[in-house]
């Protein structure tokens, strides 16, 4: 797609769909940092959600950079603005990722009911089944030698690692410990309903996409998150994930990426907004804290 063809169809776009779909989206961000303060509660720390709120943004921000380098720098944040040890910090983030996980499946589940010939044939046709098998074969063996070879090493530099991963143990297993299990689920939930609603939504901002089948949206948005979690921040990928989506119901192209390129923008422009903001105001904000606990 040529640039000014995109250029045609962001400037006919309804903004007012790409609004409500950006203020979902900051719901959901919203909504995960508020979680996070549930799993930190079992470790003994009461965290605020300003810090929590602006640590999320961060990370995403960062993501950008290295894809998953925002996970660390959300732990480092945590570790440097509320004390939260980095390696127990870290632990509850890969906790929720497991959470974040377990949804994504949920979704998937629902969408194979709805549609499971449209999954089934592209997965099948992109997956190399005994290539995948030698190469899980061959991870597990090297884990399995790795941990042997840890377990029963006494230097230093093996101690230090059996400690970090006890804090990562510790901090994913506080899931189970959180007095507020169900509070924590129903953000999960919500997190990820207003996820596929952000998605859903958008896309009304396009006129060729009217009546858009739900099996379209939903098959659309697992292709999209799968090119998030792959690269960084699904920059180039989410737009031809989405078309990849949408070409299975004969819906067309040029519509199709752009409304990949307008949701990934719009989404984008609020994190690096947000992120950016965050990064700037996470040191001035503790210290102005810091002064007012002091008087």
């Amino acid at each position: 797609m040529s640039l000014a063809t995109l250029w045609e169809y962001a400037k006919t776009a309804d903004l007012k769909w790409i609004v409500l779909g950006v203020f979902c989206g900051f719901l959901s961000h919203l909504s995960r940092a508020y979680r996070w303060l549930y799993m930190a509660e079992p470790l003994g720390y009461k965290p605020k959600l300003a810090n929590s709120f602006m640590a999320v943004y961060a990370a995403y921000l960062i993501n950008f950079t290295i894809p998953r380098a925002g996970e660390i720098a959300r732990a480092t944040i945590l570790s440097n603005y509320e004390k939260v040890p980095f390696e127990k910090g870290f632990g509850t983030i890969v906790s929720e990722r497991i959470a974040d996980m377990i949804m994504m499946l949920i979704i998937i589940g629902i969408t194979l009911i709805l549609q499971f010939e449209f999954i089934t044939d592209f997965f099948t046709s992109k997956i190399n089944s005994s290539g995948t098998f030698a190469i899980l074969a061959i991870l597990i063996i090297v884990f399995g030698l790795g941990f042997v070879i840890l377990k029963k090493s006494t230097s230093r530099f093996a101690q230090k690692i059996k400690y970090f991963i006890n804090g990562l143990i510790e901090g994913a297993l506080s899931i189970f410990k959180m007095k507020q299990k169900w509070l924590f689920i129903l953000h999960t939930v919500f997190i990820w309903v207003m996820y596929v609603a952000m998605f859903y939504i958008t896309s009304f901002a396009i006129q060729d996409l009217n009546n858009i089948p739900l099996g379209a949206i939903l098959i659309g948005f697992i292709l999209a998150s799968f090119s998030i979690a792959a690269t960084n921040g699904g920059i180039g990928s989410f737009p031809e994930a989405v078309v990849i989506g949408f070409l299975l119901f004969n819906l067309p192209e040029d519509p199709s990426r752009a409304f990949g390129w307008i949701m990934w923008s719009s989404q984008t422009i609020m994190i690096i907004i947000l992120g950016g903001l965050s990064l700037l105001l996470l040191p001035v904000y503790n210290k102005q804290f810091a002064k007012k606990k002091l008087l």
